[in-house]
Parts: C-alpha cells; structure tokens; sequence
C-alpha cells in the first residue's frame, strides 16, 4: 500500500538532495519517478530541483490552481509511474496535499514531499500544515545552528544582516536571505 510521506526541516538539512537521492534509488532499480516543483520557485530556472551540493533534475512544475490528482493521473497515461517527489512542499496547497493523499490512497502510488515546517516567522505554512496532520509518515531532516544544536527555524535576514519581523510568508530566497537556528537562538534574534 502507498503511503504520502512528508521530510521537513528548516533550510539547509538536505531536503532536495534526499529528494533527488530517492529519485535515483527507485530509476537505477528501473522504475519511473516524476520529480514536481513549485512554479514560483525559480532561484536555479524553472522547471529544475537543485541542491546546494550541486545535484539536479528536471522537474515538472505546478502552481496552486492545478489539480495534482488529475496531473499525475494524466502521466499515467503514457506510462507507468512508481513515485511522485515533491521539492517545496511548504507551497502546497490544502487541496494539494489532499490530492496527494488520494494519489496514494486511489493511484497506489507513493508521495514524498520535502519542504520547510515554518516560516520566518515561525508559523506554519499551508502545506506543511496539511502535510502534518494528513501524512502517513514524518521524518524530520537535521540542520545544525551555528551554536552546534538542531535548528529548527528558518530567520530571514535583511541586507544588514538584521532579522525580517514582518513581510510576505513567501519570499524565494537562499543562503543569503534566510539562516537555520535553533529555537533559543530564534527567539533572541526575532524578538530580542
């Protein structure tokens, strides 16, 4: 039976490597994947998963109005599919992740989405929130903060290095806007 599976961290544990890892493993045993990113998420081109230690691959892209039922429903028409892999989770939508889960429950196919569990703010985003309550799996990634602990956060930093206390929840954005901490740390840094 198929299961949706959920991998989250905060940014720099390896979520997109893991992703692409797994693509691999089910290919090099000769069975097909599709490797699915968010539209808006454009830092490396659209249409690509890439990880900070330099793997990629193509990806077939959605926004928030399409139906991943029916987009991974209508792959299978040209062949079969093992595994659907989901880079950015966190951009789900509510619909989505109950989309996914009917891949799984009706397709027979199994879902791994990998995203962030908050925001800058600490608050959660929509499809990590579904992804939480819905998934048949959780698996948390490790990152490290800079005093050596596991970080659980995600602090968006401004161009003088000060943390972002308001602004929109989505903002595509790497290493140079955005730095993993640990709660304590978190928490000193946003609220002084």
């Amino acid at each position: 039976m198929a299961k949706l599976y959920f991998y989250y961290s905060s940014m720099n544990a390896g979520k997109s490597t893991a992703l692409l890892q797994s693509s691999y493993n089910y290919r090099e045993r000769g069975m097909s994947t599709v490797v699915m990113a968010p539209a808006l998420d454009d830092r490396y081109g659209a249409g690509k998963v890439t990880s900070r230690i330099g793997l990629e691959s193509e990806a077939t892209t959605f926004s928030p109005e399409d139906n991943l039922f029916d987009l991974v429903q209508s792959m299978l028409a040209d062949a079969p599919l093992h595994c659907v892999l989901i880079d950015e989770a966190q951009f789900l939508t509510k619909q989505q992740v109950f989309q996914l889960g009917e891949v799984t429950d009706s397709l027979n196919i199994p879902v791994l989405a990998y995203g962030l569990r908050t925001d800058f703010q600490g608050e959660p985003f929509e499809g990590s929130k579904y992804l939480l309550a819905w998934s048949d799996n959780l698996k948390e990634l490790k990152a490290i903060c800079h005093c050596g602990t596991k970080a659980t956060m995600v602090l968006r930093m401004d161009e003088e290095g000060n943390a972002v206390r308001e602004g929109s929840q989505v903002e595509i954005g790497g290493n140079d806007r955005y730095v993993s901490m640990c709660r304590k740390h978190f928490k000193k840094s946003y609220y002084g």
